[in-house]
């Protein structure tokens, strides 16, 4: 395993109980990160404090719904308030069914595109205030389905595509305060939602 190291660096994964996220999590941990992770379910969010806490680094973690503007940024905001200014976010949380276009209701089709892309803009709003500056570097997690069509994914491609052209945009408007924004595009990952 390549080595890095994050000791002292405050991390937050936004998704960070389950699928690629929580492995994300873990791997910054095990790299000397603080590292807090926020998810829907108190559950969840318990059982990876437990997990990531035998690294020997702080950790922490809220629940809050990414479709859910306030109560998200009020919990960023707690979290900058007691740890200082962020240098890494990941904001993974995402949704979804496989399902055709024909056959989908209004209300599915919005509730994908309401975590993805919405849930996305509003983890970048409300970090943005307590980034690292210079210095920061914002990852949003995206998916093959922004780039290439895909059986009974409409809703996926249509949500993923935005998120890369929103990551883009904040890359031209925050590149120069210093604050990268990439996204990554990893491929299936067992166990996780569509899957």
């Amino acid at each position: 395993m390549i080595q890095f190291d994050f000791t002292d660096q405050r991390v937050l994964v936004v998704g960070g109980t389950s699928g690629i996220n929580r492995g994300i999590a873990r791997a910054f941990a095990q790299q000397g990160a603080h590292v807090a992770v926020v998810s829907r379910s108190e559950e969840k969010v318990q059982d990876t404090l437990a997990e990531l806490s035998q690294y020997g680094n702080e950790v922490a973690g809220f629940t809050a719904d990414v479709r859910q503007y306030e109560p998200l940024a009020e919990g960023i905001k707690e979290l900058a308030e007691a740890w200082g200014p962020l240098h890494v976010v990941v904001s993974g949380a995402a949704g979804n069914f496989p399902t055709l276009a024909a056959q989908m209701s209004p209300n599915a089709f919005a509730a994908v595109v309401n975590i993805d892309l919405l849930g996305t803009y509003h983890v970048m709003r409300a970090v943005y205030p307590y980034l690292q500056r210079p210095g920061a570097c914002v990852l949003n997690i995206s998916a093959p389905q922004a780039q290439v069509p895909m059986w009974a994914q409409a809703h996926v491609c249509a949500a993923k595509a935005g998120v890369e052209m929103l990551t883009r945009s904040l890359a031209c408007e925050w590149g120069p305060e210093g604050i990268r924004v990439n996204a990554i595009v990893p491929g299936p990952i067992a166990n996780t939602e569509g899957m």
